[in-house]
């Protein structure tokens, strides 16, 4: 008994006495974009901490360099006696401890990135995400977390977090919840809003062509929507961060709130406008699905490691399908607007080789390390782009074998209802929901267009709901290279070559510069310079590979002046019409005409 109950207080002693983890980030130099980050560690009993930052951020699935920005690291005990430390491991750093003590952390953060969405300061504002900032624990890691932002006079700051002290702190359960609650801090503009008692806030940073009195009333009804899937929302607030810049473009998902980022001045025309509102409406959905439910490898989440799954094609993919039916449905763009980007993604799916190769959940496990470059088009696929037909062709199939009652709608609705987090879900999970909802046995069907690369029949998919895909009766056939080019100076440069097209197959890869074909100089446009000649005839292209002049012959092929597009069937039956209705939500072209 004795023995029992000492170990017993050998190890209460031994471990941590938990208490809140303390935060603060001091922008002094903010034209130099640096910041001085205090960690405080609560007291610990063990022979060292390690403290990391982490390898990579939620919503990007790349190992990145976060830790080459930091510099000063030192560490100190209670007293602010110096601690004696290590770096053992790319973003790891290992204190030694000769007996309990409460270990302070301080070291300078160079954050210049802003495309990374991870980190930037300069002298009008900062973006906090906490991976490219504040190192954590694992000991510590499920304890309370505070933050203190000391930043220039003038300055606002808002995050998805609750305030703590004052407008410049805030507080979390965890850091969990802290690395995917960004603050954006600096000169902005604040709106506020308030839908179905829940309240929101857009921020936007930078000045643009932008119509904020627009954005708002389209994101006050964009919000309006997450029960058209799901039974229930996961926040009672939520922040739309915005950033007016240039050098930086895309977005990112949170807790309860999103990063926008699009260049200054690509916010006017509808078709930028178009691919703002989309934007936000893709983060909003990644509110549910990633952030209230997700993959099982992806929770929970290694902040130092890669985190494997086959499924972000349904994370990322089904997402983009998603945001098209809220924006539809919501009346935000028209049948006509949702036509024209379903052609553009299909024709761009159309382009890559690499469907032919690589299958929606291949391309999902190796995200990672797939580059987007020439071979990855030809070899690989996009978790985004056929992840959303994939989820295009499960949605329409389950609608037509219900006759319109059961959709891929359900199927998400599920997972939100079944496996919210921390649980996770799997392959087999998503299939026993399947089989829940219709009676049937999808497995064969996943085999064929989930673990397999998919051969899509769009032709056939769109006549189930009224639509044909079709080129326009004005499209010319041209002669085609089948490949891409970049103006460098006087010659054109290959940035992409498709596989087994004409270039391919005449021998050309990507930096070869163009020449002459037929000894006529190939200017800077491509398309003009090949007008004088005809598809499917023989030409000699010249052209330099490493300083030297070199020619190849090949056989043109033949492509179209104007891509196929996706258009209502003037002979849709009414079953096909209804069909579209389950579907989208709205009512076929044809019957909207005939109300007119």
């Amino acid at each position: 008994m004795k023995k029992r109950l000492l170990l017993s207080i050998l190890a209460a002693c031994s471990a941590p006495v938990f208490a809140d983890v303390n935060y603060a980030l001091n922008i002094s130099q903010p034209e130099h974009h640096l910041g001085d980050v205090n960690v405080e560690f609560p007291k610990t009993a063990q022979s060292y901490l390690d403290v990391k930052l982490p390898a990579w951020r939620t919503g990007r699935y790349e190992i990145l360099n976060l830790a080459n920005g930091v510099r000063y690291f030192k560490a100190s005990d209670n007293k602010g006696n110096a601690l004696k430390w290590e770096k053992i491991e790319h973003s790891t750093w290992r204190v030694h401890l000769n007996e309990p003590t409460q270990v302070n952390i301080d070291y300078q953060v160079y954050a210049n990135e802003p495309g990374k969405r991870a980190r930037h300061i300069d002298d009008s504002h900062a973006f906090v995400n906490a991976s490219g900032f504040f190192m954590f624990s694992e000991s510590f890691r499920q304890e309370p977390v505070t933050v203190e932002l000391n930043v220039p006079k003038g300055w606002r700051s808002v995050s998805g977090m609750e305030n703590y002290k004052n407008k410049h702190s805030f507080k979390a359960s965890d850091y969990d919840v802290l690395v995917d609650s960004p603050i954006e801090t600096g000169i902005n503009q604040h709106y506020s809003f308030v839908v179905d008692g829940r309240n929101y806030e857009l921020v936007i940073w930078g000045q643009g062509n932008y119509d904020v009195d627009l954005m708002l009333k389209d994101l006050k009804t964009l919000v309006s929507t997450g029960n058209l899937i799901w039974d229930s929302y996961p926040y009672k607030r939520y922040v739309f961060i915005v950033h007016a810049t240039s050098g930086a473009s895309g977005a990112t998902e949170h807790i309860n709130s999103t990063i926008i980022q699009r260049p200054r001045n690509r916010f006017g025309s509808r078709e930028d406008y178009l691919a703002f509102i989309s934007t936000a409406a893709h983060e909003f959905i990644h509110t549910w699905n990633v952030k209230a439910y997700r993959p099982k490898g992806l929770t929970p989440y290694d902040y130092t490691n890669i985190n494997y799954s086959k499924l972000l094609w349904m994370a990322e993919g089904s997402t983009s399908y998603f945001e098209d039916y809220l924006l539809v449905r919501s009346g935000i763009q028209t049948t006509d607007e949702f036509f024209n980007i379903l052609s553009k993604t299909i024709n761009r799916h159309l382009s890559m080789t690499g469907r032919e190769v690589q299958s929606a959940s291949e391309t999902s496990f190796d995200k990672w390390i797939n580059q987007g470059d020439d071979h990855a088009r030809n070899y690989s696929t996009s978790i985004y782009l056929e992840g959303a037909l994939i989820s295009m062709a499960l949605d329409i199939d389950l609608l037509e074998k219900s006759q319109g009652k059961i959709s891929y709608r359900d199927v998400h609705s599920e997972l939100y209802k079944q496996h919210k987090l921390p649980k996770g879900f799997t392959e087999q999970d998503v299939l026993a929901i399947l089989k829940q909802l219709t009676g049937r046995d999808y497995s064969a069907w996943w085999q064929a267009n989930v673990s397999s690369p998919a051969n899509l029949d769009f032709d056939a998919l769109l006549s189930k709901v009224g639509l044909s895909f079709e080129l326009p009766e004005k499209a010319k056939a041209t002669p085609s290279l089948d490949a891409f080019t970049k103006n460098t100076g006087e010659l054109l440069t290959l940035t992409h070559v498709r596989r087994d097209g004409a270039a391919w197959k005449g021998g050309l890869t990507t930096d070869d510069k163009l020449v002459a074909i037929n000894k006529k100089h190939v200017g800077k446009d491509l398309t003009a310079s090949l007008e004088t000649f005809k598809a499917r005839g023989k030409v000699t292209v010249e052209f330099i590979r490493r300083d030297t002049l070199m020619s190849t012959e090949l056989v043109l092929s033949e492509g179209f002046d104007k891509p196929k597009k996706v258009v209502a069937n003037k002979n849709a039956t009414d079953e096909q019409k209804a069909l579209f209705k389950a579907w989208m939500g709205v009512a076929h072209p044809n019957d909207v005409k005939k109300d007119d």
